[in-house]
């Protein structure tokens, strides 16, 4: 399996973490990732747990600032990697860093483009993809590659699941954080489709009654925060994954509580538990339908003791483990 040419921003950097010794008895996560470059292959190595997978940072928060949030998750994606280097790596997966598409001057459209065009192609290439945002305009990034990827335009039923406090479903002039799934369901209209979008997580009072009707007209399939009982929240999941082939796995760290993930754009007073939200992540990687997944919404200027950062390199661990 070869590893696509990608037009990055950034090369990887190395990773680092603490050293145990060399065996696979010690490995951690920054002893396993492989940096991308022309050279590099990812084979899918008999035994191993399904497809190579790829890191791709998006750094970005030009869409944070067009929606009015605080800025600064344009540093997520190396503060992710910091986090999830020095933990231990269980998977005999493949894993690959193939850097960053920065977004500069405002560029978001640019950007967003760029990394969609280096998705669809790891894709293509056999490989599972992770998008390490970045602000929830990653979302559509994202988005542009899993729609372009083979697997979209040979006919296979895509569905986008949103672990959110938002809907980020706002009719606004210029794209931005708050944007991407209106976005989507255009686009996936202009394409003859219809989107197939559902929320875990969505805070009441953080959502307007139009964005509600929006959510309501788009026939967008919701789960309220105060609802994200485990069993509820697992039957929710099991049946939106009966009617799509492949899934397209967002999550945007603000649907946790403000004391498990105080540094994002927008911090929620309610949240999800994390133990509820890494069981989602369990579940839609058991279903064998996970084509591509993000994470979003890391601020490292708000962080407190590098906790949202943690959390989201466990989640990556665990769709990746």
């Amino acid at each position: 399996m070869d590893f696509p040419a990608l037009s990055v921003d950034a090369a990887p950097r190395p990773w680092t973490g603490r050293y145990d010794g060399d065996g696979e008895a010690h490995r951690r996560w920054w002893q396993a990732v492989t940096p991308a470059d022309e050279s590099t292959s990812a084979p899918h190595v008999p035994g191993t747990a399904g497809r190579p997978a790829v890191l791709l940072g998006f750094c970005s928060d030009e869409g944070v600032r067009r929606n009015k949030g605080r800025t600064g998750a344009a540093a997520a994606p190396a503060a992710i990697r910091s986090a999830l280097g020095p933990l231990a790596h269980h998977s005999d997966r493949p894993v690959t860093d193939a850097g960053d598409v920065v977004v500069r001057d405002g560029e978001l459209e640019a950007g967003q483009a760029r990394a969609g065009l280096a998705v669809s192609a790891l894709l293509d290439g056999g490989h599972l993809t992770l998008l390490l945002g970045g602000g929830h305009e990653t979302a559509y990034a994202s988005y542009l590659g899993v729609a372009g990827s083979r697997a979209v335009r040979d006919g296979r039923r895509l569905g986008v699941l949103n672990l959110d406090a938002h809907f980020d479903l706002r009719d606004e002039a210029a794209p931005s954080s708050g944007t991407p799934f209106l976005q989507m369901a255009r686009a996936e209209a202009a394409a003859g489709r219809e989107l197939k979008y559902a929320v875990v997580g969505i805070s009441e009072p953080n959502n307007t009654r139009a964005l509600f009707s929006t959510a309501e007209e788009l026939g967008v399939k919701y789960l309220l925060d105060e609802d994200c009982t485990a069993g509820a929240t697992e039957a929710f999941v099991a049946d939106f994954l009966t009617g799509i082939d492949v899934l397209y796995l967002t999550i945007d760290l603000d649907v946790l509580p403000a004391a498990v993930a105080p540094g994002v754009s927008a911090p929620a007073s309610y949240g999800v538990p994390l133990p509820v939200i890494s069981a989602v992540c369990r579940q839609v990687v058991a279903s064998g339908k996970l084509l591509h997944a993000d994470v979003a919404e890391l601020n490292p200027a708000f962080d407190i003791d590098n906790r949202t950062a943690r959390v989201a390199a466990r989640l990556v661990n665990v769709l990746l483990g």
